[in-house]
């Protein structure tokens, strides 16, 4: 009988731990979920929000995040596209978590992709509708451009048994802001993303040069917040041999994530898991 209490007690211990550490941590904290030991991983999840970091990227603000040196943040932009379950393939098989910007339309029309992104536990961040050159616009039409596409972007998650994402995080197409635009979203709590590296995969390239290009540029800054583009062929391709070079170099992935409380961005009127 004494055996059998002293079991009971340490199973309660062991189940009481485990949901302070998720209550703690959040669901990147289940390291036993990723099936390779020797995997790149996601080494810190990282909670911000307006308050402390309206505006982070120093290709565009003076201020980025608070990452170590050898820390680096992986971000996707103008997806969801075909492209997209290549790179998030890539990622799982790493066990890494990135932070995708999506535009809303096509956001609209691949929902299931959307809902895979949010259920593989990777951040959904929001880039507008159509990815308009916002600076040309007037700042109602602006305005509604960047609340369409939150909309949009939130519509794919609710109700769909996917996690609705209270991610209040948004980054310019373009980079192009202006200060009326910038002080609207940070009234609201929405964190205004730039990029500490750009990919620059914008332009034409092999995927080798690619690799060539983004982990020199790497070499020499260290650490940040780094921008790619998930709609790009070359990208797609070029993902899982990037991870291999971050695993194979030291370098540590960190996820970054809103606050759990709080309500979604809508449209208006630090610890292992390897």
């Amino acid at each position: 009988m004494n055996k059998a209490k002293r079991a009971a007690a340490a199973a309660m211990k062991t189940a009481a731990t485990a949901a302070v550490a998720f209550a703690v941590l959040g669901p990147s904290a289940k390291a036993a979920d990723c099936p390779r030991p020797d995997a790149l991983g996601t080494a810190r999840t990282l909670t911000i929000d307006a308050a402390k970091y309206p505006r982070i990227g120093t290709k565009s603000f003076p201020e980025t995040l608070p990452l170590e040196d050898h820390e680096v943040v992986l971000t996707f932009d103008d997806g969801p596209a075909a492209t997209t379950p290549k790179v998030l393939k890539a990622l799982a098989d790493e066990c890494v978590k990135a932070t995708f910007f999506l535009v809303g339309k096509p956001a609209l029309e691949m929902p299931a992709l959307v809902r895979r992104i949010a259920a593989e536990g990777h951040t959904v961040g929001h880039h507008t509708w159509t990815h308009a050159h916002l600076a040309h616009l007037s700042q109602a039409d602006a305005l509604a451009e960047i609340d369409r596409g939150i909309a949009a972007d939130e519509s794919m998650l609710r109700g769909h048994g996917a996690p609705l994402s209270e991610t209040k995080f948004f980054r310019f197409p373009y980079f192009e802001s202006t200060p009326a635009l910038l002080d609207n979203l940070q009234s609201r709590g929405i964190v205004v993303w730039g990029a500490d590296l750009w990919a620059s995969d914008w332009n034409l390239m092999t995927p080798e040069e690619q690799l060539k290009l983004i982990s020199d540029r790497l070499t020499v800054a260290r650490k940040g917040i780094i921008l790619f583009h998930d709609p790009r062929a070359q990208t797609a391709a070029m993902i899982p041999a990037f991870l291999r070079f971050l695993r194979e170099n030291h370098y540590r992935v960190v996820h970054v994530v809103p606050p759990p409380a709080g309500n979604p961005a809508v449209a208006t009127g630090a610890h292992a898991t390897r």
